[in-house]
């Protein structure tokens, strides 16, 4: 095939914006459910870590400071998950919740996998950055996920926008 043969048509809005917008938010509650499992890899890869990790004669996970990025991570992991359920099922009802929903769970999942995934690259310590290791990965996947279909910031006013504000 050669370019050349192709039609060169503009790019046009789309006819049905309604069903435009469902499918966008379709694709947002997908990321988020993909952000929320990350997120919960990259939790279970530091507190396994925490678990193993020994320096000065114990655990890692024992440190007060290592216990503490753990379980924040923890409580914004299962507030991710919930969202994503939540948007998913809204989704999977047709309920006009959706819109509302879907911006609102890919703001929060986007942030709380990056930050998950900061938290696992602190419990790992210099090796994180390293090749051999997939924390850095993790940590790229959430900053690049976090601006498909727009950044958290833009889901917010998105959401502003729907709500009226």
């Amino acid at each position: 095939m050669r370019l050349d043969s192709v039609a060169a048509e503009p790019l046009t809005a789309p006819t049905d914006e309604p069903a435009f917008n469902r499918f966008l938010d379709a694709a947002r509650i997908a990321v988020a459910a993909e952000q929320a499992g990350g997120a919960d890899f990259a939790l279970a890869m530091a507190v396994g870590y925490a678990k193993e990790r020994v320096q000065f004669g114990r655990a890692i996970g024992s440190f007060q400071a290592v216990k503490h990025l753990c379980a924040d991570a923890f409580v914004d992991v299962e507030s991710a998950r919930s969202a994503a359920y939540y948007g998913a099922w809204a989704l999977a009802q047709d309920s006009p919740e959706v819109a509302t929903v879907a911006p609102l769970a890919k703001a929060f999942c986007s942030e709380t996998f990056f930050a998950t995934a900061q938290t696992n690259m602190q419990v790992h310590g210099g090796i994180s950055f390293t090749y051999e290791h997939p924390a850095h990965l993790y940590y790229r996947r959430a900053k690049s996920g976090a601006q498909l279909w727009g950044s958290p910031r833009a889901h917010r006013d998105l959401l502003a926008t729907r709500i009226g504000l």
